[in-house]
Parts: C-alpha cells; sequence; structure tokens
C-alpha cells in the first residue's frame, strides 16, 4: 500500500518502533524527532497521514496538529502519555481523527492507521454505484460523490471523519442515532462507555456550522440517546 504517513516523537525507540511496524505495511514513513523538522516535512510532502506524539521538546503536538488542519484533511492520529479525558478532547477538537494512549501495543497502531486511510481513500474516491448520493436538507446540502458539503451556499472543510459522521446523521435523519451506533459505524470499532470520541467530533462539527451547543438547528442531542438531524 503506497501511503505517506508522518511519525513525530521524541521517544526515539517508539519512533523507530512505529517506523518498522509501518514499513512492514508497505508505508513510506517520514519519521523525526521535533516539532520544527515535522512542520518543514509537511510542508513539502505529500502526506496521507500522520501520528503525532502531544509532549514534543520544540513545538507540542496539538499545535502541529492545529497546523496541518489550517490547509490539510488527511488523517491526524495523536499520542500520548496522558489518560484525562480533557486531553483526548482537546485534540479530537482540534481536529484529530483518533488518540492511543501509551505504552501501546504496535499492532493496534497499524490497525488504526488501516482504518483511517480506508476512510480517507474513500473520501477521496466516493462509491458512485450507492442508490442516494446527496441529501439537501434546510440549507445543508452534502454529496457522497463529490464529497463536498455546503451550509447556506458556504462550503465546509470538513476532514473524511466529520464528514463520515455528517453523512451518516443525514443518512438516518429523523430518527435518533446512539452514539454507541454511530461510533460503530464511522470508527468501525467496538464503543466503550468511557468513550467521549463522537462527542469531541459533534462539537467541532457544530463549531464548522456556526451551530450554537445549546440550541443547534441540524445536529441537535437526544440527551442519554445520542443525536438526530431532523428531516
Amino acid at each position: 500500500m503506497n501511503a505517506n504517513i508522518l511519525v513525530v516523537d521524541d521517544e526515539k525507540e517508539i519512533a523507530d518502533l512505529l517506523e518498522v511496524y509501518l514499513k512492514n505495511e508497505g508505508y513510506e514513513v517520514f519519521k523525526f524527532y521535533s516539532g520544527e523538522e515535522a512542520l518543514s516535512c509537511i510542508e513539502n510532502t505529500a502526506l496521507d497521514l500522520a501520528i503525532l506524539d502531544v509532549m514534543l521538546p520544540d513545538i507540542d503536538g496539538f499545535r502541529i496538529c492545529q497546523k496541518i488542519r489550517e490547509s490539510f484533511f488527511f488523517p491526524v492520529i495523536m499520542l500520548t502519555a496522558k489518560v484525562e479525558d480533557g486531553d483526548k478532547i482537546m485534540g479530537l477538537t482540534i481536529g484529530a481523527d483518533d488518540y492511543i494512549t501509551k505504552p501501546f501495543n504496535p499492532l493496534e497502531v497499524v490497525a488504526r492507521v488501516k482504518t483511517q486511510l480506508r476512510r480517507y481513500t474513500s473520501y477521496n474516491n466516493p462509491n458512485k454505484n450507492e442508490e442516494q448520493n446527496e441529501f439537501d436538507i434546510r440549507g445543508l446540502i452534502i454529496n457522497r460523490e463529490n464529497h463536498k458539503c455546503f451550509l447556506f451556499g458556504k462550503e465546509l472543510q470538513l476532514t473524511p471523519t466529520e464528514f463520515s459522521i455528517l453523512w451518516y446523521l443525514c443518512e438516518h435523519r429523523g430518527a435518533v442515532v446512539p452514539s454507541e451506533e454511530l461510533f460503530e459505524a464511522v470508527w468501525g470499532e467496538k464503543f466503550l462507555n468511557s468513550n467521549n470520541t463522537v462527542m469531541a467530533h459533534i462539537g467541532r462539527l457544530r463549531e464548522k456550522m456556526n451551530e450554537p451547543a445549546k440550541n443547534p438547528k441540524f445536529i441537535k442531542t437526544v440527551w442519554g440517546v445520542g443525536y438526530t438531524v431532523e428531516k
């Protein structure tokens, strides 16, 4: 599989280990131990995915993720030794697609990479054989064929994960989609009760749509159940 993956971690052993496992899967790896070097690579290399350590000696992973999201939409996976939900939510809110806590099994990282790349590939090469490719819901237009989304005529710059969440909700408009179902449909993994991933991504979607959290027009929260986009 020809995909360019950025790996940034100041712990040399971890970065080297990830490089070995990813190269064994056929990926091209661009490995760095500092944020400054990584930023230069981001600007000059066509990347398909980034794996960023949060704690770096110069620029933290959150800042690098923010810089990526200013211009690019490829998946970002954050690595951290911290386990606090607040750190996880912060990473997801600024545009990360996944979050892995150290210590980790490198095979799990490879599996997460494959999941994110499948979604990213689908985002850029949509299946045109599906029955319905577009929804127009009260000024919100989302098209799976060209993977564009417009709100009142203005294009929303969505990451592949954000697009997948919004598409799934629109596809099931009128119904309440439980957080567990939404997570498992988009991420393809088993949902855990302590998982705040869906909530963080919904919050970022609402921010991009200029939706007030207390009274959103499009993505509504049904407390204790999940989310819904009304018909």
